[in-house]
């Protein structure tokens, strides 16, 4: 064990991994020192920052801290603490079944955990430097997430979202500038753009939507090179922010939209606020005004009361809509949510899983043929990392650790990480593009 050093431990989405950055910045402040999802934890320390969306989520999060109880009794671990949505929902039942734990936190508590530890020494530096006042950016030093909102105000019948986070509460524009502005200044040059609903982005401050205005604005920061959006929902969806896409050329030509099913009668049970009819309407809008975007999109199967024919009719929307990034997911009942409490979860978990990968082997397919179709063009590209023999990098059509991305073979020249550079694609497949420079 390393005196004074935190192993802290995100799991879940990348609005979880902001809050362990603000966390590990304050951390740092009291003279420890914090490593961040280490292959080989090594601290005295260890704060496991959970996710407890569905049911697999929250399997993960309890063995992850069942692991690290298991390390406290063994004598390998001084002290234990637990924040995060599966503790914010909970934090009593935890605390009874697992007192090796020695506090749990919750969601937005968790700035507490900072002050509850005492002052070690003077204010440290992780080798990741702090890019701005509030946060240590653990992601590579040339992209950063940018989490604009918290909560919702979405009642969909299957999410537990809701109730763990609260009503919807924008950040101000100025300090979501603020933070970029000051990240661009420290070398970020790609800024991924997230909350749970972003497209409801600042109703709650003065009954307008904002995403536009907001995103219109950051494009004009210097050093802001890519901007790609996360997470939009299709119900009264601002259409002005398609003409900023389509206008400024650093906002990438990237949209993340969940739709979730594409059978009337599924919406309805859903909740989702939204009919087939709309959703084809909005999609093809989208590629109406921003002709060159790459949809990614979320779907789910085994919602309960899904027939077969609602299932056929979702494959029939994906055959024919020909998303080019799509992950899906299979119901999992979430006590306290609509659908838990008025619904029966009739579809046994095989058909489930039969349907799960019926629908990811078309989608895989339809990705596959998309990314052949990219063969021959030039495009920007900004690697990310060496591994084994080529640099890895990504178009603006890709989002970090998701996305396909783009190999170029070491002996081309020496790259730099973080930098950008134009890619000839001369080869595809399942999952990856590969590419030479251009001269």
């Amino acid at each position: 064990m390393k005196q004074n050093t935190i192993d802290i431990i995100t799991l879940g989405c990348s609005k979880n991994l902001v809050d362990s950055e603000r966390l590990m910045k304050m951390l740092e402040s009291k003279g420890y020192r914090c490593t961040h999802d280490a292959i080989r934890p090594v601290g005295e320390i260890a704060v496991i920052n959970t996710c407890g969306f569905i049911g697999d989520a929250k399997e993960e999060s309890i063995n992850t801290i069942l692991e690290f109880a298991k390390r406290k009794v063994d004598g390998r671990l001084r002290e234990l603490y637990v924040m995060g949505c599966l503790s914010e929902r909970y934090r009593e039942e935890l605390t009874n079944e697992i007192p090796e734990v020695d506090r749990f936190y919750g969601k937005f508590d968790f700035k507490q955990l900072a002050e509850d530890l005492p002052i070690v020494g003077e204010t440290k530096q992780n080798e990741r430097v702090s890019r701005d006042g509030s946060r240590v950016v653990t992601t590579p030093s040339h992209y950063a997430y940018i989490k604009i909102a918290e909560g919702c105000d979405r009642h969909c019948a299957y999410c537990a979202i809701p109730l763990i986070t609260g009503k919807h509460r924008s950040r101000s524009q100025d300090d979501i500038l603020s933070e970029v502005e000051e990240l661009a200044r420290h070398g970020v040059k790609e800024f991924q753009i997230i909350e749970q609903e972003l497209t409801y982005y600042g109703v709650d401050l003065d009954g307008r939507r904002q995403i536009a205005e907001l995103i219109d604005r950051m494009a004009d920061i210097n050093g802001v090179e890519w901007i790609r959006l996360h997470y939009a929902y299709p119900n009264q969806f601002p259409m002005d922010l398609l003409d900023v896409i389509r206008s400024r050329d650093n906002v990438c030509n990237y949209l993340d939209i969940a739709l979730q099913h594409i059978s009337d009668p599924v919406l309805d049970r859903m909740q989702r606020h939204v009919s087939k009819k709309e959703t084809l309407a909005l999609i093809d809008e989208i590629r109406k005004r921003v002709p060159d975007i790459h949809l990614r999109t979320t779907l789910m199967v085994g919602f309960p009361g899904e027939t077969n024919e609602d299932f056929e009719e979702l494959m029939d929307f994906v055959k024919s809509t020909r998303f080019e990034m799509m992950g899906a997911f299979a119901y999992s009942e979430e006590e306290g949510t609509y659908s838990a409490l008025h619904y029966k979860d009739d579809i046994p978990s095989e058909v489930k899983q039969e349907r799960l990968d019926r629908l990811m082997a078309l989608q895989q397919k339809i990705s596959t043929e998309l990314l052949s179709k990219m063969v021959g063009q030039t495009m920007k590209v900004i690697i990310d990392r060496k591994e084994g023999d080529y640099y890895v990098g990504r178009t603006e059509y890709s989002s970090p650790e998701v996305d396909p991305e783009v190999l170029i073979p070491i002996n081309e020249r020496r790259l730099k990480i973080g930098h950008f550079y134009n890619v000839q694609m001369t080869d595809s497949s399942e999952f990856d593009l590969y590419g030479i420079l251009t001269k």
